[in-house]
């Protein structure tokens, strides 16, 4: 790795219990990422009991991300100097009250409301812990422990969200945001009871400020780059349950296996995020964006045949995991001065992409079709591949 490494200098020994510690970060994340996504495996339920499109619930995702991505930043670097446990824990009953008050909501609008409470705590989850973890780990390790913080996405796409589907039809959408509720409190008293004592950001030298990241010219590329990532993953993603419905004939009741199956694929890409991303995360996004493009855009054409369709379906989980990770550490690297503010641009950025692509994506649906929506996908996954090479030249 370079001399920009994600961790502060003197981090040269991991610290006591840090693959405990590691470890509850991604539990952390699987509860924080199963309350943003838990509703993408809802959506079809969630519409015909509220009286909405699909297409229009599908705002709810826009309004989650969109939130993310405003507000993010700002309280990234407001709570920077606060202990971690105390911030990780407190979080975590953020989201539990959140997911609570989505099983109680009446109308779209109360959801609406429960769905920026949980959209302002997030992103400053994911830019402490991300931080936090490659603190832990040491200089080197950085992107192996980012990689093991989002083992907890890959746990939700596998686990969360599937499970979430599937208990909709058990106990209905409201039940899976009640359960999702009592797992958030569970994960705080987890942290609470085993989680030591995480330093706050590294002391900075005197006058040094986190903002002194936003004009570096090259670390806001890489952050518009992970916008454009994200657009591309979740123009098709955000309608993935509608798409394996209407297109490929998957019955209500088994969508969420079919989800389930797509997050298994997806481990493979987590462990191959870990693998590649300390080398090189330009090469390591060009090289997963050519195979999401791929994946995606191959899903309409191959929808008769069922074993190609696994095919298309496997490709694209497996990039569609690993860049999670890998957008983390290369805009972690890129803005190592700032590494928890860097972390929670990334995230917000990510969030602005997951919000144009579900807009995109519904809009998409509603002038071209469900069954263009692959290819429009793909295309922006082109777009992504463009702007890497670009980036990659002018090192």
């Amino acid at each position: 790795m370079s001399t920009s490494s994600l961790t502060h200098a003197s981090l040269t020994r991991p610290a006591p219990r840090t693959g405990l510690s590691i470890g509850l970060f991604a539990i952390g994340g699987f509860a924080v990422l199963t309350t943003e996504f838990l509703i993408l495996g809802l959506l079809p339920a969630l519409a015909r009991d509220l009286g909405l499109s699909v297409a229009g619930a599908g705002q709810l995702v826009t309004l989650f991300a969109v939130t993310v991505m405003l507000f993010g930043p700002p309280l990234t670097a407001w709570l920077s100097a606060v202990p971690r446990k105390g911030l990780f824990i407190a979080i975590l009953l953020v989201f539990a009250a959140s997911n609570a008050l989505s099983a109680l909501a009446p109308n779209i609008w109360v959801l609406a409301l429960a769905r920026f409470i949980a959209a302002l705590a997030l992103p400053v989850y994911w830019g402490t812990a991300s931080e936090s973890a490659g603190q832990l780990a040491g200089a080197g390790r950085e992107g192996w422990a980012v990689s093991r913080v989002y083992l907890g996405i890959t746990a939700a796409f596998v686990f969360g969200i599937p499970l979430g589907t599937l208990a909709a039809g058990l106990v209905g959408w409201r039940g899976s945001f009640a359960l999702l509720a009592g797992l958030c409190v569970l994960v705080a008293l987890l942290m609470w009871a085993w989680l030591p004592t995480v330093p706050a950001a590294p002391a900075r030298a005197p006058g040094e400020r986190q903002t002194v990241i936003l004009k570096d010219r090259r670390f806001i590329a890489h952050v518009l780059l992970s916008a454009l990532v994200f657009t591309a993953m979740f123009t098709a993603y955000t309608y993935l349950a509608e798409t394996l419905e209407q297109l490929a004939a998957v019955p209500a009741g088994e969508v969420g296996w079919w989800l389930m199956g797509f997050g298994v694929v997806g481990m493979l890409g987590n462990g191959l995020a870990g693998r590649i991303v300390d080398r090189s995360p330009l090469r390591a996004t060009l090289l997963l964006l050519a195979m999401l493009a791929l994946g995606m855009g191959a899903v309409t054409p191959l929808l008769g045949t069922a074993w190609l369709l696994g095919g298309a379906l496997v490709l694209w989980g497996i990039a569609y995991t690993a860049l999670f990770p890998v957008c983390q550490v290369r805009v972690m690297q890129a803005g190592a001065k700032a590494q928890a503010l860097a972390g929670t641009l990334n995230v917000s950025a990510a969030n602005a992409g997951i919000a144009a692509g579900a807009a995109l994506g519904g809009a998409s649906i509603q002038v071209l079709g469900l069954g263009a929506l692959g290819y429009v996908a793909c295309g922006f996954a082109v777009l992504a591949m463009i702007a890497t090479l670009a980036m990659l030249a002018s090192e």
